[in-house]
């Protein structure tokens, strides 16, 4: 897979119109009412920050991944959800202001938390003698740039012209999923040649952690007795990733083909999986 004009130029610029878009929906009475119940929101970040990069961990091992593919995994399971998550949970009939403030928050830690997590996962499975490498302050701002500035714009925008926000945040949203499976699809078209190559060497775990995933949110949920509507929303806040912004990290700041893989198989399961969740969950 190359790193290349799509991944350099077109990500960073799809992930701004997705994390705008996500902006255009937010107030911050949104983050004020995650206080308001602070049980669901506690489990669901705790299952996103904590919980599913600790699964990736297990999985990479399992499948026994190759240093670099096990390290673009658990990029995949450090990025935040995205507006995709929020688009499941609506068609699901889960609880949409608890996905929408849960993507707010990940999106806010995720500039922090990726670049730390991802160097830790680098070390453990490369080696200190690897040659790559990550820039760390560099990497948060480049993270803070596509990922915190869009929401606050929106957030800003929404704030003072209310209607014209409301008015363009469904049509972005919408705008937005298309423009990822754009650039799945153009992405997989691209390297159609290698595609099964990618799907040998890591499908199996990205599937597999992307089931485990909604699982454990799902299940984390009923654990701790949150309604359904609650555990739908942090089923799929765990289990849908930001495919995009885990491939601007591995391609456009790391720079690093191999790692790209693991989000290109997710990013595609991830659809498929979404849907047949909400065939299978109870009414």
């Amino acid at each position: 897979m190359q790193v290349d004009f799509l991944t350099t130029i077109i990500l960073p610029a799809a992930v701004f119109i997705i994390m705008f878009g996500l902006g255009l929906s937010l107030r911050m009475t949104d983050f004020i009412n995650v206080l308001k119940q602070p049980k669901a929101a506690l489990v669901g970040l705790s299952a996103q920050l904590i919980a599913l990069p600790l699964l990736a961990f297990a999985v990479a091992l399992f499948f026994k991944l190759a240093p670099e593919l096990a390290v673009g995994l658990m990029i995949i399971s450090l990025a935040p959800s995205g507006t995709t998550s929020n688009l499941f949970v609506n068609l699901a009939k889960g609880d949409v202001a608890l996905s929408v403030s849960l993507t707010a928050i990940t999106a806010l830690v995720a500039p922090f938390t990726i670049p730390l997590f991802t160097l830790l996962a680098m070390q453990y499975f490369l080696g200190c003698e690897s040659a790559v490498e990550i820039p760390l302050l560099k990497t948060i701002t480049q993270l803070l740039a596509v990922t915190v500035l869009p929401v606050t714009i929106g957030m800003f925008i929404l704030s003072k012209w209310h209607t014209a926000a409301k008015r363009s945040e469904s049509p972005i949203r919408i705008f937005s999923v298309i423009f990822l499976v754009f650039i799945v699809v153009a992405i997989i078209v691209k390297n159609r040649a290698e595609m099964v190559g990618f799907f040998i060497q890591t499908g199996a775990a990205t599937l597999a952690l992307n089931i485990l995933a909604l699982g454990l949110g799902y299940g984390l949920a009923k654990l701790f007795k949150l309604s359904q509507k609650q555990a739908i929303s942090i089923g799929y806040e765990v289990g849908i990733q930001n495919g995009a912004l885990a491939l601007i990290i591995t391609g456009t700041i790391i720079g690093n083909s191999a790692m790209m893989i693991p989000a290109v198989t997710y990013s595609v399961f991830m659809f498929i999986t979404g849907f047949v969740f909400v065939a299978i969950l109870p009414k």
